[in-house]
């Protein structure tokens, strides 16, 4: 599979920021990735939520996983939603299988709590006793 390159282009609004992911986030980009995401934390005392659209993002190893991971620390510390919205399939799966999923609020879940839930709290259901 050729390499695909890695576009990242950020919108933001009124206590969010919302960062479009294209092409492979890899071992080459995904410090790219963290350090948008990180200007987006710290220059925006506002933010709320944070958004990561995936719906052009082509593949994703370990090093991409690891990037979402750091993010989510990072978003959790400053008390912003990370919200993972329309990941690919092959994500999903990668996500699910490492048992990380949960971590990332997506458009279902955040229509159905977004209202209700302030930031930072905790929005997966506790494990039971």
């Amino acid at each position: 599979m050729p390499h695909s390159p890695f576009i990242l282009t950020v919108e933001a609004g009124p206590g969010t920021a919302s960062l479009h992911l294209a092409g492979d986030l890899d071992y080459a980009t995904s410090d790219e990735l963290v350090q948008h995401a990180d200007h987006c934390l710290t220059t925006r005392p506002d933010l709320h939520d944070l958004r990561l659209d995936c719906t052009a993002l082509r593949f994703c190893d370990t090093m991409g996983i690891s990037a979402l991971l750091m993010i989510h620390r990072r978003t959790t510390a400053r008390d912003v939603r990370l919200h993972l919205d329309s990941p690919p399939p092959f994500l999903e799966r990668i996500l699910n299988t490492t048992g990380v999923r949960q971590l990332f609020l997506s458009r279902a879940h955040t229509s159905q709590q977004a209202d209700q839930t302030p930031p930072g709290t905790r929005t997966s259901p506790e494990p039971p006793s």
